[in-house]
């Protein structure tokens, strides 16, 4: 192997530098403990009660006597103490698993309502029991969310031992199960599943006619499992219920077509290293002249503008099998975060629309919105939450600020032994990717197994090719086969395993050396462990963590290395080589460059890019605050109508010439329910209307500022406004319908009087794009961040500047127009 490619590991300076940012960390209060010493009680408590059980052979009975004794109340030390001892020796009897210190540490913690930092590998999913079955005794339910199905089914299954043995009853819900189904499930006292499938069961609960209707039990408790993805990765994206719509739109087909016929540098431009595009004046002209449409600019042609920018979008910017997949007649979006299928995820705006119709597909649905919370603001219902994840530290301060969780660093079990390598960091993208195939050709010929990391899946298949013809076989893992993930991920640790994946590989799942087989394990384990290779840097530290941690499992020997060039992405869009002095790159492309200032400025356009992701995040709070509120008011005052007995919550109508009038013939009851049912569809009615007019009001909001106007508060003022508008619209709607609806012995027929529920409803999430209505607020609300903000994204702000502001500038006056004059 090239010398210059010869690994250096992390040195003692380093590792003192690390210790050194933990004391500060301390002295400026960051929410973070690296040392577990508060809950250091349970171990010594723990002990001898371990021996009593190990000697009891009749656990059934002593499960239920501990159940009994934590419901009784008491000493809470005393009560967890038994009731972690006796999980203990269940776990070593029904899954030969034998938890150690450091796992009942981390359950101890949760249940505290921690947020649990523990290394891969460390046992989390047995770790979150401890905590699990405390509070499922206490106040049930309990909700562990995981990332994806197969987790939530999987530890379900594999734990239910624990929780049977104290009487507990434990379910897993999964997409496409049936009302009745989850009905049965959410009766449990621990209940595994995904963040969006119970967000989804709660915004269908938002709309139930009827009490029966509703599918969620009360929410008590949650622990959140890869804390990091689930409550900051995706924590901004909606969840919607959409319904039925008899909005016509523009052909979006034609539209495909004609952006199709649009010629790259003549029509239209690819701006910002291409994140942006923009039509030239000719191709102004000949985009009219296709669609036979007049001036695109003039008033009363914004659909037809709208509709082409999104579609020159999805033809210019977005690519398949890096952006999205076409798998079975469907266009599946890939997540930036982990490389796997966005399930059930759209892009918003017609873009969804606009990327199907490029692709020849039917078009899906997208509806109207009836109701719509985000990830971030269902997980904050919960009034008692923790979490788990093996990389928290980066968004410590974010977990902090969002959710009022402060982080514990739990120590591993065995030291991490694991080397991180230095980065090799190439002048150009064909110098990394000849480094790649050498490295990985020299370690292979060992036998050593290989993980290497991808940002894409047409950067993985690419890899995987070049690979092939160099005559190494290897498995891909990517957004393509992502149901085959286990059984890739069983055999990744293997003697001779290459394995090219993008960044899913392994999430909530162990890599362990030799597959498992001991003898093959130990040979592995001679040849320096697992060797884990990145081929990019990404725009999180966390990632880029989560990404090493597949390597040095439980004190497992093991390696990472990440091989980067000046032309990867990330650096391009922060022109990483304009800040390089020029002489400190080789004059031979095929060398790596090795100075510390090169790695300096890698590392702190990835502190930039974090920070500016937080102050977004922060600013997009600002703006979802007020609509939330307001969300949580209209829902409350629902609840109460659709759970009340008595008429609690009903003063329309009662007392009225016609409700004095029906009063002896029908009865008060009936007319109380009448004016119920009513109350709940104008309430649910009206509220759609109001989601849609807050969509208008975000995509309009950047006026204000050219007005020399804050954004943030003239949307709070107009949303609040709007929410008293429609509580006043409820009111008078419910008067006028009662005085001439037909009301008979069977109360209202609302379609014989018109007044229907959508015929049918669906589910998904909006991704959350940065270069949508959001982000438009964001920058606007810091403008002195804009220009770096704009820039730190592969797709920036197209739609926001063509959707309803029709970009006048964009386009020289044409003297053909009468608009022009």
């Amino acid at each position: 192997m090239d010398q210059s490619l010869k690994h250096k590991p992390r040195t003692a300076h380093r590792q003192q530098v690390s210790t050194l940012r933990r004391l500060l960390g301390r002295i400026r209060g960051e929410p973070i403990e690296f040392s577990p010493e508060r809950y250091r009680w349970i171990l010594p408590a723990i002990d001898p009660l371990r021996l009593q059980f190990q000697e009891n052979r009749n656990l059934a009975s002593a499960g239920l006597e501990i159940a009994a004794r934590v419901r009784s109340g008491g000493d809470d030390r005393e009560n967890m103490a038994h009731l972690f001892a006796f999980l203990a020796e269940v776990s070593r009897r029904e899954l030969n698993i034998a938890p150690f210190a450091e796992q009942f540490l981390a359950g101890t913690a949760l249940a505290d309502g921690r947020l649990v930092e523990m290394a891969t590998g460390e046992g989390k999913t047995l770790a979150a029991i401890f905590s699990a079955a405390w509070h499922a005794l206490l106040h049930p339910p309990v909700f562990i969310f995981t990332a994806n199905d197969y987790l939530a089914g999987r530890d379900a299954v594999w734990m239910s031992p624990l929780y049977t043995h104290l009487g507990l009853r434990v379910g897993a819900i999964q997409a496409g199960l049936q009302a009745q189904e989850r009905r049965r499930i959410y009766a449990s006292d621990v209940i595994y599943m995904t963040t969006k499938e119970c967000g989804f069961d709660f915004l269908r609960d938002q709309i139930a006619p009827e009490p029966d209707d509703i599918l969620l039990p009360s929410l008590q408790y949650a622990i959140v499992d890869e804390a990091d993805f689930i409550m900051i990765d995706e924590a901004r994206i909606p969840l919607v219920l959409a319904g039925d719509t008899d909005t016509d739109h523009i052909d979006p087909h034609r539209m495909a077509r004609v952006a199709r016929q649009l010629t790259p540098g003549r029509d239209f431009l690819v701006l910002d290293h291409g994140r942006n595009v923009e039509l030239t004046d000719a191709g102004a002209i000949r985009a009219e002249r296709l669609l036979g449409c007049g001036n695109l600019y003039e008033t009363g042609q914004q659909p037809w503008f709208a509709s082409l920018n999104v579609a020159l979008h999805a033809e210019a910017l977005l690519q398949r099998d890096i952006d999205y997949i076409v798998r079975n007649g469907k266009l599946e979006l890939v997540d930036l975060f982990t490389g796997r299928v966005a399930e059930q995820r759209r892009w918003p705006y017609g873009l969804q629309t606009a990327l199907e119709a490029k692709e020849g597909l039917c078009l899906a649905r997208e509806g109207k919105t009836y109701a719509t919370i985000t990830i971030q603001h269902f997980l904050q219902l919960f009034p008692r939450l923790a979490a788990m994840t093996a990389t928290a530290l980066p968004a410590a301060r974010e977990f902090h600020q969002f959710y009022e969780l402060e982080t514990l660093v739990i120590p591993p079990h065995r030291p991490c032994i694991r080397l991180d390598h230095d980065d090799l960091i190439f002048p150009t993208m064909q110098a990394k990717i000849q480094a790649l195939l050498a490295e990985i050709g020299g370690v292979h010929a060992t036998g050593r197994p290989i993980l290497v990391g991808t940002a894409s899946i047409a950067e993985s298949e690419f890899l995987a090719a070049g690979l092939l013809q160099n005559g190494i076989i290897c498995r891909v893992l990517n957004a393509r086969n992502d149901g085959e993930e286990a059984s890739i991920i069983a055999r990744a640790g293997r003697l001779g395993a290459v394995t090219i994946s993008t960044n899913m590989a392994g999430r909530g799942t162990d890599i362990r050396l030799g597959g498992g087989e001991p003898v093959e394990a130990e040979r592995v384990s001679a040849l320096g462990g697992l060797y884990v290779i990145g081929t990019n840097r990404y725009e999180s530290r966390r990632i880029d963590d989560q990404l090493r941690g597949r390597a040095g499992r439980q004190g497992d020997p093991g390696a990472s290395r990440f091989f980067i060039s000046l032309e990867d992405d990330l650096f391009v869009r922060f022109q990483l080589s304009g800040l390089i002095p020029k002489e400190l790159i080789p004059e031979r492309s095929d060398q790596p460059i090795d100075h510390p200032v090169v790695s300096r400025e890698i590392a702190r356009v990835q502190r930039i890019i974090e920070n500016q992701n937080l102050d977004i995040r922060k600013t997009l709070w600002k703006y979802s605050v007020s609509i939330e509120s307001n969300r949580r008011d209209i829902q409350a005052r629902r609840d109460t109508l659709l759970r009340s007995r008595s008429g609690e919550g009903l003063a329309a109508v009662t007392g009225n010439r016609r409700y004095d009038d029906l009063l002896p013939v029908l009865g008060n009851p009936l007319l109380q329910k009448a004016e119920r049912d009513l109350l709940l569809h104008f309430i649910d009615f009206y509220w759609c209307e109001y989601l849609a007019r807050v969509a208008d009001i975000r995509e309009g909001i950047h006026l204000q500022a050219l007005g020399g106007y804050q954004p943030w508060y003239s949307f709070q003022k107009q949303v609040d406004d709007l929410f008293s508008e429609m509580e006043e619209r409820i009111a008078g709607s419910v008067r006028e319908f009662f005085d001439r609806v037909r009301i008979d012995g069977q109360g209202i027929d609302f379609a014989r009087e018109g007044l229907t529920r959508p015929s049918s409803t669906w589910t998904y999430l909006i991704t959350d794009n940065p270069y949508g209505d959001s982000l438009r607020m964001a920058l606007l609300s810091q403008p002195a961040m804009a220009a770096a903000v704009a820039s730190q994204f592969w797709l920036s702000l197209p739609i926001l500047l063509g959707l309803r502001l029709f970009g006048g500038k964009n386009r020289k006056k044409r003297g053909r127009h009468p608009s022009d004059s």
